[in-house]
């Protein structure tokens, strides 16, 4: 199974400690959140990951260099140009997925989260329901949500207060966090009609609609974290140092 990790982004909600980095070399207690991220996958298996740059590019460059990259094979994604959000991202970086005409489903990962989510049971609940995407969800406060059906199908989404956008009747819906985490199958990547800069969501949302199979994983039994502000940071590594959070 391959992988990408999201780490293009700017990091602004983390300055300003990302002013002279970028946001993937920022670290809790001594470990850069790529370092994190990328043992985190490792330990699931993974040894084939590509990874995003645009803030800092070189920086994460020569920091694989200088690591070796972790054992694992690491490919680049430039986006020297134009951050290209995360539809955009992995649709430049499509080529990794499809060489030798893959066929496995793949992971996409935010280097600024971090969970005990099981990816082995979230893989299984992807190919056991032949889904086109899964994305791990939880149950916890968050100013955009994502809405699915009885059957956990992804039917729309609802930004604060405003009315829901619903792009798949549904009787009843729950209301859902996304955590960043995405299981997905290469069919997918075909199916990657929008150009340019795009949020892989729009593209989740118009397959929702087309009744394509995308589902959610109910992650709410695990510790899941975004650490995209300092404080988010500064309490990580408080956990750290009291035992209360374990680093892979």
């Amino acid at each position: 199974m391959k992988a990408m990790i999201l780490a293009a982004g700017l990091g602004t909600r983390l300055r300003p400690s990302t002013n002279d980095r970028p946001k993937a070399l920022v670290e809790i207690a001594g470990h850069p959140l790529l370092e994190i991220t990328l043992r985190r996958l490792a330990s699931f298996g993974i040894r084939e990951v590509i990874i995003n740059v645009h803030h800092f590019a070189d920086m994460v460059i020569d920091y694989l260099q200088r690591n070796h990259n972790f054992g694992l094979r690491v490919e680049i994604s430039r986006e020297d140009d134009l951050l290209l959000d995360t539809g955009g991202g992995l649709k430049k970086a499509a080529w990794f997925f499809l060489e030798g005409h893959g066929q496995e489903p793949f992971l996409l990962h935010n280097v600024d989260v971090i969970s005990t989510i099981d990816l082995a049971r979230m893989l299984r609940t992807h190919r056991e329901n032949n889904a086109l995407a899964t994305l791990a969800v939880q149950q916890r406060q968050t100013s955009r949500r994502l809405l699915f059906d009885a059957h956990n199908q992804l039917c729309g989404r609802q930004t604060g207060n405003d009315p829901p956008e619903m792009v798949r009747h549904a009787s009843d819906t729950t209301s859902l966090a996304f955590s960043g985490i995405h299981v997905i199958s290469p069919d997918f990547l075909a199916m990657m009609s929008e150009q340019g800069v795009f949020s892989i969501i729009t593209t989740y949302l118009r397959l929702a609609a087309e009744s394509r199979r995308i589902l959610g994983f109910r992650a709410d039994e695990y510790d899941w974290r975004d650490l995209g502000k300092p404080e988010h940071i500064t309490q990580a590594a408080a956990d750290i140092a009291s035992g209360v959070l374990t680093l892979p």
